[in-house]
């Protein structure tokens, strides 16, 4: 099909009137901490917090890079893994621990991608509140959309999912 001028094509069209907010907030120049506003949350499924420990929690990303894309945070706010204590590391990896076996459980992805971006330059987008990603990964979930349409699909709606992996906990 030929590219009409101001005209998108299907393949650079798609409808997610959920990023409004993320949109407005980042060009209003509001940026309140997410992992601050979770932590205060008395309800979790607003923030979509599937797990709550002593020192750190987990909730799904708003803005998933794949579908069951978590995050582990701390609720003390730091930045830096230096800042940790040895209680606050160990929490840590024992929620992220947790969270990768609920994913297994429910979704069943075949890997995980792991990882911080420390600081705003690596792309953290709050970058003063460490948190850590995972990011399950299934064989073959990267297909042509992400290369040739610049899409990504996600398959689950936050709603849906944040229901089964708060079951999955029993």
């Amino acid at each position: 099909m030929p590219k009409v001028e101001g005209q998108p094509t299907a393949f650079e069209s798609l409808w997610a009137p959920w990023r409004s907010v993320y949109i407005e907030q980042a060009r209003g120049g509001r940026q309140r901490c997410i992992f601050c506003h979770a932590k205060r949350s008395r309800d979790d499924g607003a923030v979509y917090v599937i797990y709550r420990g002593r020192l750190a929690f987990a909730l799904l990303n708003r803005y998933p890079y794949n579908n069951g894309h978590l995050m582990v945070t701390l609720y003390r706010h730091v930045a830096t893994l230096s800042q940790l204590t040895r209680q606050e590391a160990t929490e840590l990896i024992q929620v992220t621990t947790k969270m990768i076996d609920r994913l297994t459980r429910v979704l069943r992805p075949h890997g995980f991608n792991l990882g911080m971006n420390l600081g705003q330059v690596s792309g953290a987008g709050i970058p003063g509140h460490l948190h850590l990603h995972i990011v399950p990964r299934w064989r073959g979930d990267t297909n042509f959309m992400p290369v040739v349409g610049g899409t990504k699909i996600i398959s689950h709606a936050l709603d849906a999912l944040y229901q089964r992996l708060t079951q999955a906990r029993r």
